[in-house]
């Protein structure tokens, strides 16, 4: 666990203080000095320590969450995806599709919508682009696998199918 350092002390050339922060102290405060100062000083770390304290948890937290449907593993802040413990390999809008779909299962999406919410409103194309990154990721995700993840809803689009 990382604390705070404050050096206290009568040494008052830069070098000195140089030294003690490079050391490994977190400030540096030359004798004589207000006490005033060393209070703020003090609650000042004290309140540092403790959002970095906060943000090193929701970090872990974070990296923690996963999407999980039977032998498939989403992990959406690091972009991996594994297949019965087996890492599978996905650019980048196949990676995008897939999560959006695992994060919406069951419903139903056109290619139009799939398109909007993947590429985006302003990306040029086709939405016959969608219908390729689907089949990639069936060939990617279902290769030896008897649940099929993507299923085809006809005249209508598709949907992440999870039993």
């Amino acid at each position: 666990m990382k604390l705070p350092i404050i050096m206290v002390t009568a040494k008052k050339e830069d070098i000195d203080t140089i030294r003690g922060l490079g050391l490994g102290a977190d400030d540096y405060l030359i004798k004589p000095f207000n006490p005033a100062e060393l209070v703020a000083r003090v609650k000042s770390h004290i309140h540092i320590h403790k959002l970095l304290l906060e943000e090193e948890n929701t970090k872990g937290q974070e990296l923690e969450q996963e999407i999980s449907y039977g032998s498939l593993r989403i992990l959406p802040k690091s972009r991996r995806v594994y297949i019965n413990g087996k890492e599978i390999m996905l650019v980048n809008k196949e990676f995008e599709l897939l999560l959006f779909m695992a994060e919406n299962p069951n419903l139903v999406f056109s290619k139009d919508t799939l398109f909007d919410r993947v590429w985006g409103m302003d990306s040029f194309g086709d939405t016959a682009t969608v219908t390729v990154h689907i089949n990639r990721l069936r060939d990617k995700l279902e290769k030896d696998e008897k649940q099929q993840f993507i299923e085809t809803v006809w005249g209508a689009g598709y949907r992440f199918r999870i039993d």
